[in-house]
């Protein structure tokens, strides 16, 4: 079984900055894709980035391009998020997944608050 553990987040105000991190654990994988999707209250899951491939190919949703940075250590399966100049509208509960190579099994973590003030 794998096991994604994230880690970073909190309370910042607007302008702030926050870097979540995620490692994967228990069972070896490779990667296809690892990344960050978030869930505000009342509101559907949404991405917001994740790096693909060995060449480790950084994608962001609109929303946050320009503002958060995403970055990754192929070798131990760890994804990390810095988020820069940060909104209200930014606060969710973010979540790491992972989609395994070949199989494309995904595999997400327990979620991670962020909460973003006034």
């Amino acid at each position: 079984q794998v096991q994604l553990v994230e880690s970073g987040g909190g309370l910042v105000q607007t302008g702030g900055s926050l870097r979540l991190s995620c490692a994967a654990s228990g069972r070896t994988f490779t990667r296809h894709s690892m990344g960050w999707f978030r869930q505000a209250p009342g509101k559907e899951r949404e991405f917001v980035a994740d790096i693909t491939g060995s060449a480790a190919m950084p994608s962001y949703a609109d929303s946050v391009k320009g503002r958060f940075i995403i970055s990754g250590d192929n070798f131990k399966n760890t994804v990390y998020l810095q988020m820069n100049s940060l909104k209200p509208e930014d606060t969710a509960v973010y979540y790491c997944r992972a989609v395994a190579a070949g199989t494309g099994i995904d595999y997400w973590g327990q979620g991670t608050q962020v909460t973003v003030s006034s």
